[in-house]
């Protein structure tokens, strides 16, 4: 994957971009959040992507999270196709006990969360984000080599192109430096459906 294409949506102050790492060092008050059950809306995070037409991919990431400490700092994959259609998934940190791994999808601008706890211990965490047209399966995994199924879901708005990378953001007041690695674009992992047929 080359690192060097990829395009900001909302460039951050302070970053690094090499051939083989991102480091993102977010501000403040930056999300990706849209209406449901908190009421507000927030869409300032910095987003880095790559852009295809490519209709069956996936793309692999390894997060390196070591530095956030505040409640809900997060880092990780990001769909980003406008302000009220995109997902993301990430570790957000909670306290010295635990964490969230979750993801969010947003469709028509509406929010949803789906999360699990995890040890605040955990410092990296790898995704993989598959696309089938316009369905995508986001995954994760401890090592790079076992993904886990964290949800299937549809983007209504993933028809033809789409963008997709990374993101870090600080909801409250605090800063932290995220690290993006072994970034790669494969055929697609998500095999097609082997069970019950379409009505």
């Amino acid at each position: 994957m080359q690192i060097q294409n990829m395009k900001w949506t909302r460039e951050p102050k302070k970053y690094r971009i090499l051939p083989d790492r991102i480091e993102i060092t977010t501000e403040p008050h930056t999300d990706l959040w849209q209406r449901t059950y908190y009421h507000f809306r927030n869409d300032n995070a910095p987003v880095l992507q790559a852009e295809t037409d490519e209709q069956y991919f996936s793309f692999v990431v390894k997060t390196d999270f070591s530095g956030s400490c505040h409640r809900f700092d997060q880092c990780g994959i990001v769909m980003y196709l406008d302000s009220e259609n995109w997902l993301k998934a990430s570790v957000e940190y909670e306290n010295d006990r635990i964490q969230h791994l979750g993801s969010v999808v947003t469709n028509g601008g509406y929010s949803d969360w789906a999360t699990t706890e995890i040890s605040a211990d955990v410092r990296t965490m790898w995704y993989r984000l598959s696309r089938r047209e316009d369905d995508f399966r986001i995954e994760c995994s401890d090592d790079g080599e076992a993904f886990r199924q964290m949800r299937i879901c549809h983007m209504a708005k993933a028809v033809g192109t789409v963008r997709f990378g990374v993101y870090a953001c600080s909801p409250e007041d605090s800063r932290f430096t995220a690290a993006f690695t072994d970034l790669r674009v494969a055929p697609c992992a998500w095999l097609a459906h082997d069970g019950q047929q379409p009505d």
